[in-house]
């Protein structure tokens, strides 16, 4: 395995000069490079590494710096090696290349991320609506989204349910007249 992981490694950082290899122990190798080049190196990862599985696409919020961090986990079946790909995006002008070509899920993970981060991903298919139905707000996973500010605001009608340490199923029972089923009955107050 360390001898794989050191091959990956060498050859990453052959073929991209950019790329940072970041120690880590165990089946992961982490590499972190400019975003201009994150195409580039998922297409090489794919088609000259084996890395053929997109795990998962992630998003990071680094308030402080100003920044997105989007990190790619790959997977390689034949090698048993994740490969972790960081790259920053700028957090006032997010943008970053669509990726959905190389691996087709990748499609849902971008939509996702646009919605919650608001980065939007240049070619992306489809950008309209996906998780949020009728979201007004800001993109809500973003470090200062005011989650509470904007329930207060939004949900200002539904706050009886909590007042008074109200149990919500029974606030429920009250206005649809709908009866609590006997399996639910021993959780509720």
């Amino acid at each position: 395995m360390e001898e794989r992981k050191k091959e990956i490694i060498q050859t990453i950082t052959d073929h991209f000069k950019d790329a940072v290899s970041n120690p880590y122990d165990g089946n992961r190798v982490d590499f972190t490079i400019p975003k201009q080049q994150i195409p580039a190196i998922l297409f090489y990862l794919k088609d000259e590494m084996g890395f053929n599985h997109l795990s998962h696409i992630s998003c990071i919020d680094w308030l402080e710096d100003k920044q997105f961090e989007l990190v790619y986990i790959l997977w390689s079946y034949t090698d048993r090696v994740k490969v972790f790909v960081h790259t920053r995006v700028d957090r006032e002008q997010p943008v970053m290349d669509n990726i959905d070509m190389i691996w087709r899920q990748a499609n849902t993970y971008e939509r996702e991320i646009r919605e919650m981060y608001g980065i939007r991903f240049a070619g992306l298919e489809a950008p309209e609506e996906f998780l949020l139905e009728d979201w007004q707000g800001p993109p809500p996973m973003r470090r200062d989204f005011d989650t509470y500010a904007y329930a207060m605001k939004t949900f200002w009608d539904r706050q009886e349910a909590r007042s008074n340490a109200q149990d919500v199923r029974e606030t429920i029972r009250r206005r649809t007249g709908e009866e609590l089923p006997d399996f639910a009955k021993k959780y509720s107050r």
